[in-house]
């Protein structure tokens, strides 16, 4: 057992173990164990039942407000187990100062954070708060409800039903968003020739309306990945990348990235990708893996995101992910999602049909599916093959190009 996120070791009680109290409960439950040392080797305290009124008297004392917590004694070894709740009344402060969980450190929030943490404590959204101008025009958006909800115009009272103004404090963030004009981050696409080196375009899209925004954005996807072929007497569209997939990753970065950082959404365009770099890692609360299977949703932006469901943009039910890996789900290269802990980028590849499998490698290709990366032997363990066949299998989707390698050695893995 080591050190992480939600784990720490004290070997002793001291004062330091309390920004860690601060920090589990303002970003997630976590435990502390005391009386083991920093390799994780059980030391014990002295007299446990003692030291536990000891470690509920400093929290209660100086942690603000009062968390929730628990104790639990392991008898034989005489390790202390505290475990800190997430709470509901953020932030929580210890000597006038909240912190967070980075690694296996807990160090102090910054200003944005701490704001944050503020407007959760409160139940409220960023995008809730007052807008920065109240002189707000919405020719755009009243354009899109009229074809999209057949409402003839937009006044004050619609606007109230979305939740975009109110008689005590007017337009909010959301509304400022969807105006035709504001002051807020946008969208920076850049098109790249044969390397970085190269930029054949650049496109900044800003103080503008987020609808208007996506809009362009979806207008030089086309000028760059959506051809014209000929066949025979008939003009097709050829989509060089799912125009669906590429839609619906422009929407929900709009609709899932943190809009309290002045830092555009960015959009690389290169000649065999595209890769979408949203601001605003994972919400709290929710695991990459949850994430990359569309197990949970968590909107950031839940009045934007109303609005966009409202308008058919985006599903309201977390579905992004897997709409986006629907549509290349007959593909030779697969999407990725790369996550940070303050972005999340989404690599579109150009869309090429999979080459024929046998039912054997399609058995194999099933397995991988959801971003799951398996060794030989996992793959052998799991379809009943022997080790020899399923290293046959791994080689030819390898030359197909149907998977990669992950590792290297003892440690290779296979995946999509």
């Amino acid at each position: 057992m080591k050190e992480n996120r939600v784990l720490e070791f004290k070997e002793c009680i001291t004062n330091t173990f309390l920004k860690t109290v601060s920090a589990f409960a303002n970003f997630g439950t976590g435990k502390i164990y005391f009386g083991v040392n920093d390799t994780g080797r059980d030391v014990g305290i002295e007299n446990p039942q003692k030291a536990c009124l000891d470690i509920e008297n400093k929290i209660n004392d100086n942690i603000q407000p009062k968390p929730d917590f628990s104790f639990s004694i392991n008898e034989r070894t005489n390790v202390i187990c505290l475990t800190v709740l997430e709470g509901s009344y953020k932030p929580y402060f210890y000597k006038g100062k909240a912190y967070r969980r980075s690694d296996t450190a807990s160090i102090e929030v910054d200003r944005v954070e701490l704001s944050r943490l503020v407007l959760e404590g409160q139940n409220k959204y960023y995008e809730e708060l007052s807008a920065s101008q109240q002189d707000l025009h919405f020719s755009i958006l009243e354009g899109k409800i009229q074809t999209e909800l057949g409402i003839e115009k937009l006044n004050q009272e619609i606007l109230k039903t979305l939740n975009l103004y109110n008689d005590k404090n007017g337009y909010n963030h959301a509304a400022e968003l969807l105006a035709d004009a504001n002051t807020m981050p946008g969208i920076d696409i850049a098109r790249f020739g044969a390397s970085e080196n190269v930029i054949m375009d650049r496109i900044r899209l800003k103080h503008n309306s987020v609808l208007w925004q996506l809009d362009q954005a979806m207008a030089v996807y086309k000028r760059y990945y959506v051809a014209e072929v000929i066949q025979g007497a008939v003009r097709q569209e050829k989509q060089m990348i799912p125009e669906n997939a590429f839609r619906e990753a422009i929407a929900n970065a709009l609709v899932h990235r943190t809009w309290d950082v002045a830092a555009d959404i960015k959009i690389s365009m290169y000649e065999d990708r595209i890769e979408i770099n949203s601001p605003g890692g994972l919400p709290f609360g929710i695991s990459e893996a949850e994430y990359l299977r569309g197990q949970l949703s968590m909107l950031r932006n839940p009045v934007l995101g109303n609005v966009f469901f409202r308008l058919r943009y985006i599903e309201m039910f977390g579905t992004g992910i897997r709409r986006i890996k629907n549509e290349y789900k007959d593909m030779a290269a697969q999407p990725e999602f790369k996550i940070y802990d303050n972005s999340i980028t989404v690599v579109l590849p150009l869309a090429a049909s999979r080459p024929q499998l046998s039912d054997d490698e399609s058995r194999v290709y099933e397995l991988f599916k959801g971003g799951i990366i398996l060794s030989s032997s996992d793959i052998a363990k799991q379809l009943g093959f022997g080790k020899s066949k399923a290293l046959v299998l791994v080689k030819n989707m390898l030359a197909k190009k149907v998977i990669k390698v992950y590792g290297q050695g003892r440690g290779t893995k296979y995946g999509l």
